[in-house]
């Protein structure tokens, strides 16, 4: 059985969403379908185990705050 998961994170302006979309989209690459829709990234998950949607939930998380926390200490505000 296929299993589909969907993980939305919001930023303040759509300018933040496409940073963070570029930034991991490297890390993506066969493993996250993901798009900028206004001031969301969109991340779609699809496999056969949860186990491994779980980790790349996990991983994409992480990556996700690893970019804000960078973000930071450029002066971006992700809030």
């Amino acid at each position: 059985m296929k299993i589909n998961a969907v993980i939305k994170f919001k930023y303040k302006r759509e300018e933040y969403a496409k940073i963070v979309f570029e930034s991991l989209k490297p890390d993506n690459i066969g493993y996250v379908k993901s798009f900028v829709d206004d001031e969301y990234l969109i991340c779609n998950l699809s496999g056969y185990s949860i186990g491994t949607i779980l980790s790349t939930a996990d991983d994409l998380v992480f990556c996700e705050m690893m970019v804000e926390r960078t973000s930071e200490l450029i002066e971006l505000n992700f809030d």
